[in-house]
């Protein structure tokens, strides 16, 4: 009994529900973010040290990496219907091509992680506590007063002084001293010319740390920069209907970092694509007699990730919505 069940099991006609794939352009773009401050004393670099240094405060990002995967998907616009009994489905390759990928019994995106990082926001607080002084030093001021004597009245100097906040300029010379002083000291301690004697592990560390004090002061003149990144994904799914096949991927902006591609905020990054030669053009035919399964064919295409004339990544894909629509009969 079981064995006639299983028969018209086999025998009976279902109706199967399926889609065409479509390829989707999958980005995980990461961007370095560039602070730069200014130092400080930048205006005095020229002055005390001898060169110039930048005096704007600036922030700029770069596209870092860009990974592109290309993933197969249920297009939900190209949805059919056929009756197949499950011994056709095996005898006709229905299954295989499921597999395959040429069609899709079901929605098959998985779903991608969505990471986000976002950069620091860097200060001038960075420049804090590196004076070489305090910020106050002394102001003396002569004053005159007139004294009696038994000659009469006399103009006598009186020196007053008082605390007063230091101005820039001379914190800054106090900062070029100080590292000028320092590199005299490395210097006197590498030929051996001071009473305190260094060996092995000593005369490292004092080197070391004369090497990081310089750096320190310095950067009140030549600024920092820091670096941080942001990363984030994009899709793209190309269409057919598209002459150009040129897709904005995304956006990038010296004050926002990445940005969507409907963003008018910052320059586009575009996807080229294109077909390789000798593809067959889409087949837009959807007239199938009964007993018959739409199918794709991809077609391969090069694509190309571009930042204005610069070429970003270039690579070889399938592209289903690209390729043929072609008929199988079961």
């Amino acid at each position: 009994m079981k064995r006639y069940i299983l028969i018209a099991a086999l025998a009976a006609a279902l109706p199967v529900v399926y889609s065409l794939p479509r390829t989707t352009l999958a980005l995980k773009v990461t961007a370095e973010k560039e602070t730069f401050l200014a130092g400080p004393y930048a205006q005095y670099a020229r002055k005390y040290l001898g060169t110039e240094a930048r005096t704007q405060d600036a922030v700029t990002y770069s596209v870092r990496s860009i990974d592109m995967v290309p993933y197969i998907e249920a297009d939900p616009a190209e949805n059919y219907t056929v009756e197949i009994s499950a011994k056709e489905a095996a005898s006709s390759g229905f299954m295989q091509m499921c597999s395959q990928g040429v069609i899709a019994i079901s929605d098959s995106y998985t779903g991608k992680a969505e990471a986000w990082r976002f950069p620091s926001i860097a200060s001038n607080d960075r420049f804090n506590g590196t004076d070489v002084s305090g910020n106050l030093t002394t102001s003396t001021t002569t004053l005159y007063k007139n004294v009696k004597t038994d000659d009469g009245f006399r103009r006598v100097a009186v020196q007053q002084s008082e605390v007063v906040e230091k101005s820039l300029e001379k914190k800054a010379a106090e900062a070029a001293q100080t590292i000028f002083n320092l590199r005299k000291s490395r210097v006197q301690i590498i030929t051996g010319d001071t009473d305190a004697t260094f060996s092995g592990e000593a005369l490292k560390a004092a080197i070391d740390e004369i090497t990081r004090l310089e750096e320190e002061y310095l950067t009140l003149f030549y600024g920092v920069t820091e670096t941080s990144l942001q990363t984030m994904n994009f899709d793209v799914i190309p269409d057919a209907a598209n002459a150009k096949q040129m897709y904005v991927a995304f956006r990038i902006s010296d004050e926002e970092g990445l940005l969507p591609a409907n963003d008018p905020a910052g320059r586009p990054i575009v996807i080229q694509i294109e077909k390789e030669a000798g593809a067959a053009p889409a087949d837009n035919d959807r007239k199938a007699a009964k007993k018959q399964v739409f199918y794709r064919i991809p077609s391969t295409a090069t694509v190309r990730i571009l930042d204005g004339e610069k070429m970003l990544l270039q690579s070889r894909i399938p592209i289903y919505q690209l390729g043929t629509t072609a008929t199988i009969t079961l």
